[in-house]
């Protein structure tokens, strides 16, 4: 009776969850132990969740959410933090030796957003050093690799967090996406992760609010209604940021036929892309098309190199300006990894002209966009399947040589540069079972509209529900 209970928690979705609880069908304890239990077997051979806070005092906060009137959203729901985000009295480490014993005084404003909601916090996330790179390893916690093929990486920056969805160790997670990390590692799981407009979830409160608007935290789920239920806790603006939207109410239930889809593929052979990948993408868009979405192949009238360009120098002055300090102290330059310290390099070296002449490539983009006549445009969520954990990154994707630590990932850049709302859908698996994601990247606020079509794809599709991995 009791296993039965445990297999039928972890089959329901986070909104099932939510209404079991308030229907008194299941208790905040039992969904923690359920929980707690799929990890304990699976995340030792997966790595994906770090940090963890002990059994007991899980099992002790849960028995005390019982026995409150819990309204918030989240309620009773167990999540694991990415690691980037600052959660009081757990261990942030940000992946890097320098801040291993890191343990923050207070939770940062998502982290406190979800806390409020009710979310039961049990621990972190892995992600890469700093968030830098794709894939989800660090010195401090290790590699987080892939529940469908436990060789294989797991993507990242959002790696644990996607890997522990899709190994049924979260019902919910949270993540963040500068160059995709809600999107790749949510296509190489079979999981949902959707990077929101900039603005829409709002950052840190403190700093600079005006020059870098590359980043954006997320949620990602196994359905798309829990996005929906995640968003609208994180999704409320700030008076304290500049770029604040309205607060997301929810994605509505419009019919998506009509919906016009500009279907990018590999941009006319510019972007290198791993057979299988393209169609496993085109296989999902029928499906969008069978529900009645106008799909068709389209080339934007831009340049992708020029794309390309703009996006790393922004980002090596994103890069710079959040981390020179600790480039330019000996006692933790070496303790940074390569990628970081070429990042930081280059962004020292940028001229106040490098940086206005990407902008200006960046805001002729986003007028590019603006006027071109599609609701979304979709792309593949990466470029190629996940590859050995055992690399640091591809040095080559379907034989073109990689010139960056970063190029194999360049399909995303698009959205991140103008900060578009993005959703990584599950398209299917390719050879050995390795799952991938299509993206649906809408304009600049119509974050509801992208979700919309998500959900009704995701009603019947189902990947993630029909297609578990399988962990003995």
């Amino acid at each position: 009776m009791v296993s039965e209970l445990i297999d039928s928690i972890k089959s329901m979705s986070a909104m099932e969850l939510r209404d079991a609880q308030r229907q008194d069908k299941v208790s905040v304890s039992e969904i923690a132990t359920a929980y707690l239990d799929r990890i304990e077997a699976v995340n030792p051979k997966i790595n994906a969740i770090i940090s963890m806070r002990s059994r007991a005092d899980i099992l002790t906060e849960a028995q005390d959410m019982q026995n409150t009137d819990g309204q918030g959203l989240l309620h009773g729901l167990p999540i694991a933090i990415k690691d980037l985000r600052e959660t009081k009295g757990i261990a942030t480490t940000y992946g890097s030796p320098i801040y291993k014993d890191n343990v923050p005084a207070k939770d940062c404003l998502l982290v406190a957003r979800l806390r409020a909601a009710g979310a039961l916090i049990i621990g972190k996330s892995n992600t890469p050093e700093f968030g830098l790179g794709s894939h989800s390893y660090n010195p401090v916690h290790g590699v987080t690799v892939n529940p469908y093929d436990l060789t294989r990486s797991a993507g990242g920056s959002s790696g644990g967090a996607a890997a522990a969805l899709a190994a049924g160790m979260l019902p919910i997670t949270d993540g963040s996406d500068m160059m995709g990390s809600l999107r790749n590692p949510a296509g190489w799981n079979n999981v949902y992760g959707f990077r929101p407009s900039y603005g829409l979830v709002p950052d840190e409160p403190v700093g600079d609010s005006f020059l870098h608007q590359l980043s954006t935290s997320g949620p990602m789920a196994r359905t798309v209604k829990d996005l929906e239920l995640i968003l609208q806790v994180i999704g409320v603006p700030d008076a304290r940021l500049p770029h604040a939207t309205n607060p997301f109410v929810g994605m509505g239930d419009k019919s998506i036929k009509g919906t016009k889809i500009g279907w990018i593929g590999d941009w006319d052979g510019y972007y290198p892309i791993e057979d299988g990948v393209l169609e496993l993408c085109t296989d999902g868009l029928d499906t969008l098309s069978d529900l009645g979405c106008e799909v068709q192949p389209v080339t934007p009238p831009f340049a992708p190199d020029g794309i390309w360009q703009a996006w790393v120098t922004l980002r090596n002055f994103a890069t710079a300006s959040s981390y020179a300090n600790l480039f330019e102290n000996p006692a933790t330059r070496d303790l940074l990894k390569p990628e970081m310290l070429w990042e930081i390099e280059r962004g020292l070296a940028l001229s106040a002209r490098d940086v206005h002449d990407a902008s200006l490539i960046s805001s002729q983009w986003f007028r590019t966009l603006a006027t071109m006549d599609v609701d979304m445009l979709a792309l593949p969520s990466a470029q190629m399947f996940p590859f050995d954990a055992k690399l640091h990154w591809p040095k080559q994707v379907a034989g073109r040589k990689m010139d960056t630590y970063h190029r194999w990932m360049e399909v995303v850049v698009p959205a991140s540069l103008i900060g578009l709302p993005a959703l990584c859908v599950p398209v299917g698996f390719g050879r050995g079972g390795l799952p991938m994601g299509l993206q649906l990247i809408g304009k600049r606020g119509c974050d509801a509209q992208v979700l919309r079509v998500g959900h009704v794809y995701h009603e019947i599709t189902q990947y993630p529900q029909k297609h578990p991995p399988v962990l003995a």
